[in-house]
């Protein structure tokens, strides 16, 4: 599942804003958890535990829109609606200002 949210900040707004609050993801997946890590300057990776599954996820930093791909497994693709409204709604929050 590909979800962009566009945006008008720079990428480095945009990284640091990411870094700070990155910790607030998993406080919106009930049970679940997130560990997060910078493999580049340009993307978050994020390992997300949830429902009894493990999903790989990662957040590029692209020009005018912040892209998350969430590969979700058959088990949880029934919610991939919830999923991607959830990820809109709360990406924009990430990137509010502090």
């Amino acid at each position: 599942m590909r979800v962009a949210i566009p945006h008008t900040l720079d990428n480095d707004t945009v990284r640091q804003r990411l870094k700070s609050r990155s910790h607030e993801i998993a406080d919106h997946i009930p049970g679940g958890t997130v560990r997060t890590e910078w493999p580049s300057e340009d993307r978050m990776a994020m390992h997300i535990t949830a429902m009894g599954q493990q999903i790989y996820a990662q957040v590029d930093l692209e020009p005018g829109q912040l892209v998350f791909e969430v590969p979700l497994p058959p088990a949880l693709s029934f919610i991939e609606p919830m999923v991607a409204g959830a990820i809109r709604q709360q990406g924009q929050k990430l990137l509010t200002k502090d």
